[in-house]
């Protein structure tokens, strides 16, 4: 007697995946062909994240993991790890391929668009804000479950492929003039990047002082007083895709050390000892004299110029200046007051003679 039994395309599809007892992450080492070429379980490997590497003569190639799901539909992603700039497919993949209608894409439970007839959606050049979990639901058309079908989420992260550079300058930020200067754009490609290339150019005060280049370094060969500014280096990769800039650093050239000014002595005023006058009548008051302000600092500032030299020694002109207007000052007054005693000498001297 001849029976006929009926399993649904779900059933044996999870018995085909049940006959594999265990699933694991496999690497192939050493040539495939030979006793010495094998595969072995991730496990046994030192340092599985290193990728590419050799060890006495044998090339590793790159670990892969297999994900087994169960579901009707799944969201199929690059299984390398996704980088700034590169591109990104998603993939609403369905049980034996079969037709799919009302597609729609979520990240992080939010629509990517409307739904459609497309199982692909793709985004040209990725970056970190694309990170997030995606999913996507579709309908099966015929055959099939007859409903709407959601995948289960996938995590996708897209990592950094550089930090933004630092620049560093060499001897300091602060170089003698003559002296050479060299700046260094500072950043590193991941391990997996590391055949890509990057180019540098360096910037001072919103100018370009070097275009893009291999070399990370730019020169000067005789730090003057014109290299002085605000510098700041970019990071860019071949095709222009991920660009970072790195942040500002102040570069003030030091001019030769000025020699310091010979002390100038100026000596006290001295007492008259007698007045030079026989008039009796004493002299008028003078005028007091204008004490120092800030405007008139001012007009004695000394032109700001490339000689650091002529500005110091202005600078104590200027205080010399100014030691001699109180001098003066102090001279004033002392006549003042030998010229009040000289008019009560005068005055008492006729009334004794009476």
């Amino acid at each position: 007697m001849a029976g006929i039994f009926y399993f649904s395309p779900a059933l044996l599809w999870a018995a085909q995946m049940l006959l594999a007892a265990r699933f694991e992450t496999l690497q192939c080492e050493g040539p495939a062909s030979t006793q010495e070429g094998m595969c072995r379980p991730e496990d046994d490997f030192m340092d599985p994240k290193e990728v590419n590497f050799q060890v006495k003569g044998f090339t590793f190639s790159e670990p892969f993991h297999l994900i087994v799901s169960y579901d009707w539909l799944i969201l199929q992603s690059p299984a390398k790890p996704i980088f700034e700039g590169d591109p990104l497919v998603l993939r609403c993949q369905a049980w034996q391929n079969w037709p799919l209608t009302q597609v729609t894409f979520y990240r992080d439970g939010s629509a990517l668009g409307p739904p459609g007839p497309n199982k692909e959606v793709s985004i040209t050049m990725a970056q970190k804000a694309d990170s997030g979990h995606y999913h996507c639901s579709a309908v099966f058309r015929s055959p099939g479950p007859g409903g709407p079908e959601t995948a289960s989420p996938v995590a996708l992260t897209v990592q950094e492929l550089f930090r933004a550079p630092v620049l560093r300058v060499t001897p300091s930020a602060e170089p003698q003039e003559g002296k050479p200067v060299t700046l260094s754009c500072q950043t590193k490609l991941p391990l997996q990047r590391s055949a890509a290339r990057l180019l540098f150019s360096f910037y001072k005060d919103g100018r370009t002082v070097r275009s893009r280049g291999p070399s990370s370094e730019f020169q000067i060969p005789a730090a003057s007083e014109a290299h002085s500014g605000s510098y700041w280096c970019e990071a860019a990769t071949e095709d222009n895709q991920v660009w970072k800039q790195s942040p500002k650093l102040e570069i003030r050239v030091q001019g030769p050390s000025s020699s310091a000014a010979p002390t100038i002595l100026t000596p006290a005023p001295q007492k008259p000892d007698a007045p030079e006058t026989t008039s009796t009548k004493p002299p008028g008051p003078l005028p007091p004299l204008p004490t120092p302000s800030s405007k008139d600092a001012d007009s004695f500032s000394p032109p700001q110029g490339p000689d650091p030299h002529l500005y110091h020694q202005m600078g104590v002109l200027l205080k010399q200046i100014q030691d001699m207007r109180v001098l003066l000052g102090h001279l004033v007054m002392e006549l003042r007051g030998l010229s009040s005693h000289l008019k009560l000498e005068t005055a008492k001297g006729p009334a004794k003679h009476e």
